[in-house]
């Protein structure tokens, strides 16, 4: 049996921090992949203009370009509507039964889980994976196991206001997102 990490996310863009938490994780846990899964509408955010699909995909497999231990895992995107994490782990345990998932939340999320879908269910079949974020609490109704890491305040709202801006963005992203985002002019660029 495999330990699979599930990390969700628009990735709108992938920046350093979603790397940095990823490492943390994998090797915390002692995983043995951490997979990217970009949301296609993710339900907190309905309303909030995503960059396409294809971009942010594209972002992504350049950002942990070299790493064997990360992946980029598509199935939310092969579904319309808004991406429900207890759609998402239901389909994962029942096309990988011999893996264990831990899903990687920041504690933005830990807040919010009494109001997840089907949260109760979703509790019986992954083991919810904590990181703290400043301002936010890790304190959960709910069992979330923590895992320390290291600071690293950044967002992806932020960085793109500072690309809007014409602000600098090195060592917020990886080189090669840079690069992308300036060839396919995202962001204001």
């Amino acid at each position: 049996m495999g330990k699979i990490g599930i990390f969700g996310g628009t990735f709108d863009p992938p920046h350093n921090g979603h790397l940095l938490m990823a490492n943390e994780v994998l090797h915390s846990l002692n995983l043995d992949k951490i997979w990217f899964m970009p949301n296609n509408i993710p339900p907190h955010k309905q309303k909030e203009p995503v960059t396409e699909t294809h971009h942010r995909v594209n972002m992504l497999k350049r950002a942990i370009e070299g790493n064997p231990f990360f992946q980029v895992q598509l199935i939310e995107l092969e579904r319309e509507g808004p991406s429900f994490t207890y759609d998402t782990v239901k389909i994962l345990k029942e096309r990988y039964p011999n893996e264990e998932f831990y899903f990687i939340i920041g504690s933005d999320m830990i807040e919010n889980l009494p109001h997840w879908h089907r949260v109760e269910e979703l509790m019986d079949m992954v083991q919810f994976v904590g990181v703290k974020r400043n301002g936010y609490s890790n304190e959960s109704t709910f069992f979330v196991k923590e895992v320390e890491v290291p600071q690293f305040d950044v967002s992806s709202t932020m960085i793109r206001e500072r690309l809007k801006n014409g602000q600098a963005v090195d060592y917020l992203l990886p080189k090669k997102v840079i690069q992308y985002i300036g060839e396919n002019r995202l962001y204001g660029t």
